[in-house]
């Protein structure tokens, strides 16, 4: 295992996950959200974002936490492994809830300056029913994906649960 896609929905815990095997492997840890977004939320252009995922990935050792399709061709057909956490619907909104209103009390700033706001979590846009929507459609998607010419040299890891996760990167 030198270069890991780690995929999932929103709240899987991808992130937390990715830098601790980012450790373990002592390798990069490449967050595609902070190479996605822009300040005020905007997101980067298709070519700039695709430009900076080449440019990360172009190490050796990286492990790198995103489930962006748009530029899966790119970090996808780089990786070796590929680790989807699907811990399940109500441990990704229970995460989803408790980080954004941490975030949301602490005004952390995340990437390009953007912090979270609780109006966003109750419109269209909420990052819970996003999640919600990415659970079942990543069960479909992922493995469809995978089976596609240029991804039969992936490793597929799916752990299902926080324990598996913690199980398995304690296990490396």
């Amino acid at each position: 295992m030198n270069r890991v896609a780690v995929i999932g929905a929103s709240g899987s815990g991808k992130t937390t996950f990715s830098a601790a095997l980012a450790r373990k492997l002592k390798a990069t840890h490449v967050e595609l959200d902070a190479l996605h977004w822009e300040p005020n939320w905007r997101m980067a252009d298709l070519p700039v974002f695709k430009q900076r995922v080449t440019k990360a990935t172009e190490a050796e050792r990286w492990v790198c936490d995103g489930s962006y399709m748009k530029v899966r061709d790119v970090f996808w057909a780089r990786a070796d492994t590929i680790v989807w956490l699907d811990p399940g619907l109500p441990t990704v909104v229970r995460r989803l809830v408790k980080r954004t209103a941490t975030r949301w009390w602490s005004q952390e700033e995340l990437w390009s300056g953007n912090r979270e706001s609780l109006r966003e979590h109750f419109s269209k846009d909420s990052l819970v029913l996003f999640a919600i929507k990415q659970v079942s459609r990543h069960r479909v998607e992922y493995p469809r994906a995978l089976a596609e010419p240029g991804y039969e040299h992936l490793t597929l890891v799916h752990l299902t649960s926080p324990a598996a996760a913690d199980r398995w990167l304690g296990a490396l």
